[in-house]
């Protein structure tokens, strides 16, 4: 590979293969490349060329200090837009762009129960039917949009109606990918 630098895992570690989505495990010792490092998690490339997905509370087994999802203080009412600014920092593993700017979600609802607890519902895609990584991104979503202060409930549902296509995308996702 050209400009391989490559970086010595410090510990054993889960990951899941691009675009797969399968679990595997690195091994202490193995070599890996980093390829993006957006949001909640870390993508990398091994001397064999495969993309691995790596969570960001994993990171220290690549010498970083690990990483999440930030979210706003406690001491501050809810806002609908924290929900989508959690959203923003969940990013597709292949290509730098988060999973709203893509367009892969569809629907953000804020429910009130009866109970007055908070629900939030959210519709999201992938860019084809077949990808292997809508699963570990669901599960992305749930997690970050959990961690908000003031949700008591949250579900995510992947949906392939209508069909994703790239007039979905920003257009500054679209100019950042040259796609302009």
């Amino acid at each position: 590979m050209t400009g391989w630098s490559p970086i010595e895992m410090s510990r054993a570690c889960a990951a899941t293969t691009v675009p797969y989505g399968e679990q595997v495990t690195l091994d202490a010792g193995g070599l890996v490349e980093i390829v993006q490092r957006l949001g909640a998690s870390i993508t990398v490339r091994t001397q064999m060329g495969s993309l691995l997905r790596i969570d960001g509370t994993d990171a220290d087994a690549l010498g970083l200090d690990p990483i999440g999802v930030g979210h706003r203080a406690a001491d501050r009412p809810f806002e609908i837009d924290q929900v989508v600014d959690a959203l923003q920092q969940i990013f597709d593993p292949e290509i730098p762009v988060s999973i709203v700017e893509l367009g892969l979600v569809y629907r953000c609802d804020e429910i009130i129960k009866a109970d007055g607890s908070r629900r939030i519902e959210i519709d999201m895609t992938m860019t084809a039917p077949g990808c292997g990584m809508g699963d570990v991104l669901r599960a992305d979503a749930l997690r970050a949009v959990q961690a908000i202060p003031d949700v008591d409930d949250v579900d995510v549902q992947i949906v392939f109606d209508p069909p994703w296509n790239i007039g979905r995308m920003s257009e500054a996702a679209r100019l950042q990918l040259g796609l302009m």
